[in-house]
């Protein structure tokens, strides 16, 4: 599998001046704005990590992921979530010819932490021997950053003032999230009961 992220979060949804607030940095002074890079970076890096974490996409844009084989025939578990759309299914020959299907034959099952591309017919189509198929999708919570849950927007204010504030620490204690942000990111967190852990 190969999950690709097609689009970026875009500046105008990072929300930079409330990170400010978070931080109390003062405001009203002729270089207000220096700074403003530096804690977009941190921002896209708490974005990032979280999401890793989670498995769930926090501002909506559009991915893809590519696949030699369906895990089921009927049905295909989506990498990520919350998925808002499918925006396209096509089949890829071993040399790379694209053959777009038909929307009408698949649908999105949405779902919290697992959803599903699901056929309509019997099953979905039949990859090509030592093709693929491509997904593209739109996931996030939203285009905004409003649209996030509380918790996960907190969270990820949380991790980026702990990234700005240990920015200069050339040595972390492993890859562990703060207590505060890994509270508050449980419940986001995929449980795969069939596994019988979390990932």
């Amino acid at each position: 599998m190969m999950l690709v992220e097609e689009a970026t979060v875009p500046l105008s949804a990072l929300p930079v001046a409330t990170f400010k607030d978070h931080m109390r940095m003062g405001s009203g002074f002729s270089d207000d704005g220096m700074q403003d890079g530096v804690l977009e970076g941190y921002l896209r890096a708490a974005l990032a990590a979280i999401e890793a974490r989670t498995g769930k996409i926090t501002i909506e844009r559009t991915f893809s992921v590519t696949l030699t084989a369906w895990r089921d025939g009927q049905k295909q578990s989506l990498p990520l979530a919350p998925v808002r759309a499918i925006i396209g299914v096509s089949l890829l020959d071993r040399n790379g010819a694209e053959t777009v299907i038909d929307s009408a034959t698949y649908r999105l099952i949405q779902d919290t932490h697992r959803p599903e591309l699901d056929a309509y017919d019997a099953s979905l189509p039949s990859i090509p021997q030592g093709g693929a198929v491509r997904i593209h999708m739109s996931a996030g919570f939203g285009p905004d950053w409003s649209d996030l849950p509380a918790d996960l927007a907190q969270a990820v204010l949380m991790l980026a003032a702990h990234f700005y504030e240990f920015r200069h620490e050339s040595a972390m204690s492993g890859h562990v999230m703060p207590f505060g942000v890994s509270a508050l990111i449980e419940r986001f967190r995929n449980i795969r009961l069939f596994s019988g852990g979390r990932s």
